[in-house]
């Protein structure tokens, strides 16, 4: 069987890049059981109420969802139970200490694998506060309409 390459998306939480702001991204991998895997290889995962926590030297990811496996008999998984995350001693030390200094969280932003193994991107992160996403969202609309008339402009449709 050829070994699989490059990087296949399976989940992507968009809602974390809207509700925080983004300071550092981590690449982890996760322990799973096999049942979780072919879920994930048929690309069923949700992200959204996902979180990590760091709890004796370790990182948990708890709340992601990775439905049972349809042709799973009782070795199934359960959907929402907690993974633990594979990350270096070094890494989960600096997590844990800038988590506990300055009040951040740590938030999934995308499950994939990656020459054949499940890895998850996690983030620090600071939440934001309603007038910082609403200017987020005029920021954005501004730039795509700056970008309309400059399209428009040099297409001549002035």
């Amino acid at each position: 069987m050829p070994k699989e390459q490059g990087r296949k998306l399976v989940a992507q939480n968009k809602k974390a890049r809207h509700d925080y702001h983004i300071e550092d991204t981590y690449e982890a991998g996760m322990v799973l059981v096999g049942t979780e895997v072919k879920s994930l290889r048929m690309g069923r995962a949700s992200l959204v109420d996902g979180f990590v926590d760091i709890d004796g030297h370790e990182a948990w990811l708890h709340n992601v969802h990775i439905p049972e496996y349809s042709q799973g008999t009782w070795t199934n998984h359960a959907a929402r139970r907690k993974r633990k995350l594979l990350l270096n001693r070094v890494e989960i030390d600096k997590i844990e200490r800038r988590v506990n200094e300055k009040g951040l969280t740590i938030v999934p932003l995308a499950m994939y694998f990656v020459d054949g193994r499940a890895k998850i991107e996690i983030a620090l992160a600071k939440g934001k506060k309603s007038w910082d996403k609403r200017a987020a969202l005029a920021e954005r609309q501004a730039n795509r309409e700056t970008e309309q008339a400059v399209g428009r402009r040099l297409k001549g449709m002035d």
